[in-house]
Protein backbone atom coordinates (compact mmCIF):
# COMPACT_ATOMS: atom_id res chain seq x y z
CA UNK A 1 0.00 0.00 0.00
CA UNK A 2 1.32 3.50 -0.80
CA UNK A 3 1.76 6.13 1.90
CA UNK A 4 -1.05 8.39 0.66
CA UNK A 5 -3.48 6.22 2.63
CA UNK A 6 -2.66 4.36 5.83
CA UNK A 7 -4.47 1.33 7.22
CA UNK A 8 -4.23 0.19 10.83
CA UNK A 9 -6.19 -2.67 12.37
CA UNK A 10 -6.35 -3.19 16.13
CA UNK A 11 -8.93 -4.65 18.49
CA UNK A 12 -11.46 -5.17 15.72
CA UNK A 13 -11.27 -1.55 14.56
CA UNK A 14 -9.78 -0.75 11.15
CA UNK A 15 -8.63 2.86 10.69
CA UNK A 16 -8.20 4.24 7.18
CA UNK A 17 -6.27 7.53 7.23
CA UNK A 18 -5.94 9.91 4.30
CA UNK A 19 -2.28 10.87 4.51
CA UNK A 20 -1.50 13.85 2.27
CA UNK A 21 -1.72 16.59 4.92
CA UNK A 22 0.63 18.93 3.04
CA UNK A 23 -1.76 18.79 0.06
CA UNK A 24 -4.98 19.16 2.10
CA UNK A 25 -5.48 15.40 1.67
CA UNK A 26 -6.62 16.16 -1.86
CA UNK A 27 -7.46 13.17 -4.00
CA UNK A 28 -4.91 12.33 -6.68
CA UNK A 29 -4.28 8.95 -8.36
CA UNK A 30 -2.02 7.77 -5.53
CA UNK A 31 -4.58 8.56 -2.83
CA UNK A 32 -7.42 7.05 -4.86
CA UNK A 33 -5.42 3.87 -5.47
CA UNK A 34 -4.40 3.73 -1.81
CA UNK A 35 -7.98 4.11 -0.66
CA UNK A 36 -9.13 1.37 -3.00
CA UNK A 37 -6.29 -0.89 -1.82
CA UNK A 38 -7.25 -0.34 1.83
CA UNK A 39 -10.89 -1.23 1.21
CA UNK A 40 -9.86 -4.26 -0.87
CA UNK A 41 -7.59 -5.49 1.89
CA UNK A 42 -10.43 -5.27 4.39
CA UNK A 43 -12.79 -7.01 1.99
CA UNK A 44 -10.38 -9.87 1.37
CA UNK A 45 -9.47 -10.57 4.99
CA UNK A 46 -11.31 -11.12 8.24
CA UNK A 47 -13.78 -8.26 8.45
CA UNK A 48 -13.20 -5.75 11.26
CA UNK A 49 -16.01 -4.87 13.64
CA UNK A 50 -15.84 -1.17 12.74
CA UNK A 51 -14.09 0.98 10.13
CA UNK A 52 -12.92 4.49 11.06
CA UNK A 53 -12.28 6.89 8.19
CA UNK A 54 -10.13 9.87 9.12
CA UNK A 55 -7.31 12.11 7.87
CA UNK A 56 -3.90 13.38 8.94
CA UNK A 57 -3.57 17.10 9.62
CA UNK A 58 -6.21 19.80 10.06
CA UNK A 59 -8.11 19.24 6.80
CA UNK A 60 -10.16 16.11 6.25
CA UNK A 61 -10.17 16.29 2.45
CA UNK A 62 -9.90 19.25 0.09
CA UNK A 63 -11.56 17.35 -2.77
CA UNK A 64 -9.76 16.49 -5.98
CA UNK A 65 -6.19 17.67 -6.46
CA UNK A 66 -6.79 20.64 -8.79
CA UNK A 67 -3.11 21.06 -9.64
CA UNK A 68 -3.04 17.53 -10.98
CA UNK A 69 -6.21 18.24 -12.96
CA UNK A 70 -4.66 21.38 -14.44
CA UNK A 71 -1.53 19.53 -15.56
CA UNK A 72 -3.30 16.49 -17.04
CA UNK A 73 -2.69 16.21 -20.77
CA UNK A 74 -6.04 14.44 -21.26
CA UNK A 75 -8.23 15.87 -18.51
CA UNK A 76 -11.38 13.99 -19.49
CA UNK A 77 -9.58 10.67 -19.23
CA UNK A 78 -7.80 11.73 -16.04
CA UNK A 79 -11.08 12.66 -14.33
CA UNK A 80 -12.84 9.53 -15.56
CA UNK A 81 -10.09 7.29 -14.21
CA UNK A 82 -9.77 9.17 -10.92
CA UNK A 83 -13.52 9.14 -10.30
CA UNK A 84 -13.70 5.53 -11.41
CA UNK A 85 -11.10 4.42 -8.86
CA UNK A 86 -12.77 6.30 -6.02
CA UNK A 87 -16.21 5.07 -7.03
CA UNK A 88 -15.07 1.47 -7.10
CA UNK A 89 -13.63 1.86 -3.60
CA UNK A 90 -16.67 3.65 -2.18
CA UNK A 91 -19.10 1.11 -3.63
CA UNK A 92 -17.02 -1.70 -2.12
CA UNK A 93 -16.85 0.09 1.23
CA UNK A 94 -20.60 0.56 1.41
CA UNK A 95 -21.18 -3.07 0.43
CA UNK A 96 -19.26 -4.31 3.48
CA UNK A 97 -21.41 -5.41 6.44
CA UNK A 98 -19.30 -3.20 8.70
CA UNK A 99 -20.32 0.11 10.35
CA UNK A 100 -18.22 3.07 9.18
CA UNK A 101 -17.39 6.03 11.43
CA UNK A 102 -15.98 9.21 9.85
CA UNK A 103 -13.73 11.25 12.13
CA UNK A 104 -13.48 14.75 10.64
CA UNK A 105 -10.61 16.98 11.89
CA UNK A 106 -11.37 19.98 9.68
CA UNK A 107 -12.52 21.25 6.31
CA UNK A 108 -14.37 18.95 3.92
CA UNK A 109 -14.64 19.98 0.27
CA UNK A 110 -15.70 18.43 -3.02
CA UNK A 111 -15.15 14.68 -3.14
CA UNK A 112 -14.44 14.81 0.58
CA UNK A 113 -18.19 15.15 1.03
CA UNK A 114 -18.57 11.80 -0.70
CA UNK A 115 -16.27 10.19 1.86
CA UNK A 116 -18.22 11.71 4.75
CA UNK A 117 -21.53 10.66 3.22
CA UNK A 118 -20.28 7.09 2.81
CA UNK A 119 -20.02 6.78 6.60
CA UNK A 120 -22.81 5.71 8.94
CA UNK A 121 -21.73 7.91 11.86
CA UNK A 122 -19.87 11.22 11.46
CA UNK A 123 -18.01 13.01 14.25
CA UNK A 124 -16.62 16.44 13.33
CA UNK A 125 -14.68 19.12 15.17
CA UNK A 126 -16.57 22.33 15.86
CA UNK A 127 -14.22 24.25 13.56
CA UNK A 128 -14.97 22.03 10.54
CA UNK A 129 -16.42 23.55 7.39
CA UNK A 130 -18.26 21.76 4.59
CA UNK A 131 -18.44 22.99 0.98
CA UNK A 132 -19.14 21.26 -2.34
CA UNK A 133 -16.67 23.49 -4.29
CA UNK A 134 -17.35 21.75 -7.62
CA UNK A 135 -18.98 24.76 -9.28
CA UNK A 136 -15.94 26.89 -8.44
CA UNK A 137 -13.92 24.92 -10.98
CA UNK A 138 -16.72 24.23 -13.46
CA UNK A 139 -17.26 20.59 -12.54
CA UNK A 140 -20.17 18.45 -11.38
CA UNK A 141 -20.05 16.30 -8.21
CA UNK A 142 -18.63 12.81 -8.00
CA UNK A 143 -18.06 10.21 -5.25
CA UNK A 144 -21.78 9.66 -4.79
CA UNK A 145 -22.52 13.21 -3.64
CA UNK A 146 -25.53 13.67 -5.94
CA UNK A 147 -27.13 10.49 -4.59
CA UNK A 148 -26.27 10.63 -0.90
CA UNK A 149 -26.38 14.36 -0.15
CA UNK A 150 -30.11 14.79 -1.01
CA UNK A 151 -30.89 11.55 0.82
CA UNK A 152 -29.04 12.80 3.91
CA UNK A 153 -30.02 16.47 4.19
CA UNK A 154 -32.91 16.78 1.72
CA UNK A 155 -33.02 17.93 -1.92
CA UNK A 156 -33.46 21.67 -1.22
CA UNK A 157 -30.52 21.85 1.12
CA UNK A 158 -28.44 19.69 -1.20
CA UNK A 159 -29.18 22.17 -4.00
CA UNK A 160 -27.99 25.01 -1.73
CA UNK A 161 -24.64 23.29 -1.29
CA UNK A 162 -24.15 22.17 -4.88
CA UNK A 163 -25.74 24.95 -6.95
CA UNK A 164 -24.95 27.94 -4.72
CA UNK A 165 -21.72 26.54 -3.27
CA UNK A 166 -22.86 27.38 0.25
CA UNK A 167 -20.34 26.77 3.01
CA UNK A 168 -21.65 25.10 6.16
CA UNK A 169 -20.14 25.44 9.59
CA UNK A 170 -20.14 22.43 11.89
CA UNK A 171 -23.16 23.60 13.90
CA UNK A 172 -25.27 23.93 10.75
CA UNK A 173 -23.99 20.61 9.43
CA UNK A 174 -25.15 19.02 12.68
CA UNK A 175 -28.55 20.75 12.48
CA UNK A 176 -28.99 19.62 8.87
CA UNK A 177 -28.04 16.01 9.65
CA UNK A 178 -24.81 15.98 7.65
CA UNK A 179 -22.86 15.05 10.78
CA UNK A 180 -23.90 13.03 13.84
CA UNK A 181 -21.92 14.82 16.52
CA UNK A 182 -19.69 17.88 16.97
CA UNK A 183 -16.88 18.17 19.49
CA UNK A 184 -13.87 20.29 20.40
CA UNK A 185 -10.74 19.56 18.33
CA UNK A 186 -8.98 18.13 21.35
CA UNK A 187 -11.82 15.69 21.97
CA UNK A 188 -12.07 14.24 18.45
CA UNK A 189 -9.78 11.25 18.93
CA UNK A 190 -11.42 10.32 22.22
CA UNK A 191 -14.97 10.59 20.92
CA UNK A 192 -14.09 8.61 17.79
CA UNK A 193 -12.49 5.86 19.84
CA UNK A 194 -15.43 5.73 22.25
CA UNK A 195 -18.00 5.44 19.45
CA UNK A 196 -15.99 2.85 17.51
CA UNK A 197 -15.35 0.82 20.67
CA UNK A 198 -19.04 0.86 21.62
CA UNK A 199 -20.04 -0.38 18.16
CA UNK A 200 -17.30 -3.00 18.13
CA UNK A 201 -18.54 -4.36 21.46
CA UNK A 202 -22.04 -5.08 20.14
CA UNK A 203 -22.75 -8.84 19.96
CA UNK A 204 -22.78 -10.80 16.73
CA UNK A 205 -22.87 -9.23 13.28
CA UNK A 206 -26.25 -7.50 13.54
CA UNK A 207 -24.74 -4.00 13.67
CA UNK A 208 -22.74 -4.56 10.50
CA UNK A 209 -25.60 -6.08 8.57
CA UNK A 210 -27.93 -3.33 9.77
CA UNK A 211 -25.50 -0.66 8.58
CA UNK A 212 -25.31 -2.34 5.17
CA UNK A 213 -29.08 -2.50 4.89
CA UNK A 214 -29.47 1.17 5.83
CA UNK A 215 -27.22 2.33 3.01
CA UNK A 216 -28.82 3.58 -0.18
CA UNK A 217 -27.67 1.81 -3.38
CA UNK A 218 -26.04 4.29 -5.72
CA UNK A 219 -24.11 2.31 -8.31
CA UNK A 220 -25.94 3.77 -11.32
CA UNK A 221 -25.48 7.30 -9.97
CA UNK A 222 -21.74 6.73 -9.57
CA UNK A 223 -21.42 5.77 -13.23
CA UNK A 224 -23.35 8.86 -14.34
CA UNK A 225 -21.25 11.11 -12.09
CA UNK A 226 -18.00 9.73 -13.55
CA UNK A 227 -19.19 10.29 -17.13
CA UNK A 228 -20.42 13.82 -16.40
CA UNK A 229 -17.38 15.13 -14.51
CA UNK A 230 -15.15 13.72 -17.27
CA UNK A 231 -17.16 15.47 -19.99
CA UNK A 232 -17.27 18.80 -18.17
CA UNK A 233 -13.57 18.66 -17.39
CA UNK A 234 -12.57 19.10 -21.02
CA UNK A 235 -14.85 22.09 -21.72
CA UNK A 236 -13.27 25.58 -22.06
CA UNK A 237 -15.11 27.00 -19.03
CA UNK A 238 -13.80 24.31 -16.69
CA UNK A 239 -10.34 24.47 -18.24
CA UNK A 240 -10.05 28.19 -17.43
CA UNK A 241 -11.38 27.78 -13.90
CA UNK A 242 -9.18 24.77 -13.08
CA UNK A 243 -6.04 26.51 -14.32
CA UNK A 244 -6.87 29.68 -12.42
CA UNK A 245 -7.67 27.76 -9.21
CA UNK A 246 -4.48 25.70 -9.37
Amino acid sequence: MNRAVLLDIADGIATITLNRPDAANAIDPDLAAGFRAAVTRLSDGNLPRVIVLTAAGRIFCGGGDVRRMASATDRARYLAELAGTMHEALAALRALPVPVVASVPGTVAGAGLGLVLAADVVVAVETARFVSAYSAIGLSPDCGVTALLPATIGPRRAAELILRNRRLDAATALDWGLVSEVCAPGDLAGRTTAIATDIAALPGTAAGESARLLRQPYHSQLADEARTISRLGELPAADALIRAFS
